[in-house]
């Protein structure tokens, strides 16, 4: 499974910004897909996951009322849309997936808020 990024940049606060990423190879694998993101002092934290049915999503609690993830009608796309972003949203984003025996990382798009 491979993992490509988009839609990262630098923002103010209090604006939005979306996330997507898009998937290939063994997609039929994929039972899940996600958010992490690695901060500038290297905590890593899964920011939202949502499953391939869509039936169960879950999100940090930081992120909760602000973050929303969803997927495309192929499945094989999954975005984050990120509104009222904070200072402390700052970090290198990584899309995710998982699969019954392994899970897999994209390269990360950088995401700058601003005051």
């Amino acid at each position: 499974v491979q993992l490509v990024e988009s839609g990262g940049g630098l923002v103010q606060a209090g604006t939005s910004l979306r996330l997507s990423c898009a998937a290939s190879g063994r997609t039929l694998s994929i039972n899940a897909m996600g958010w992490s993101r690695q901060t500038p002092g290297n905590q890593r934290e899964l920011v939202a996951q949502i499953t391939s049915d869509g039936r169960t999503i879950n999100y940090l609690d930081s992120v909760k009322g602000r973050f929303t993830i969803s997927r495309g009608d192929d499945k094989n796309t999954v975005y984050l849309q990120m509104n009222s972003l904070q200072l402390e949203d700052t970090a290198v984003y990584y899309c995710r997936a998982w699969t019954l025996s392994r899970d897999y990382w994209g390269q990360g798009t950088q995401v700058t808020v601003s005051s």
